[in-house]
């Protein structure tokens, strides 16, 4: 998982300049009331890297695991990610992003076949959603900062 690990930080490294460069006013602008913000956005960045967190841990410890699906709409509001702190944001992502990038390299090669099922999923990988997290982050990304080189490879088929 070292290349994972590595594209991750990479992107983390790309990125976070970017993200400073944004003001806490410009990150809180909605074009419409269905659309997420910019900080909306990296909120849910961050709920999918706690989420994730979650199956990389456990599925290291367990065979197979089963997890609710990740209700995204309902954690993004219930968090109110548009009144946060951007900075504050900012830097919850970027470290959170590091310490999965951490454990991702830390990460026994023969515990990534285990599997997890999300939401009524068909079962993945450990290995698979490690990638699919970097990819599905990196989609994200690509919608605040649509002239970044890190366009995603696949889309992300589970919440």
């Amino acid at each position: 998982m070292e290349k994972t690990a590595n594209n991750l930080r990479n992107t983390i490294i790309q990125t976070v300049p970017l993200f400073q460069q944004i003001t806490n006013e410009a990150a809180s602008f909605k074009i419409s009331p269905e659309k997420w913000s910019t900080k909306e956005i990296v909120g849910h960045l961050i709920d999918s890297a706690a989420n994730n967190h979650q199956r990389f841990v456990r599925l290291q410890y367990n065979e197979t695991l089963i997890f609710p699906k990740y209700e995204q709409e309902e954690w993004v509001s219930n968090q109110h990610y548009n009144d946060a702190d951007w900075q504050n944001l900012i830097s919850l992502w970027q470290s959170f992003n590091l310490h999965l990038a951490f454990m991702m390299e830390k990460t026994p090669s023969d515990k990534l076949q285990r599997s997890v099922e999300i939401g009524g999923s068909k079962p993945f990988t450990l290995e698979f959603i490690m990638n699919d997290y970097v990819e599905h982050l990196k989609h994200h990304l690509k919608s605040i900062f649509p002239e970044l080189s890190i366009v995603s490879k696949f889309e992300n088929i589970y919440k």
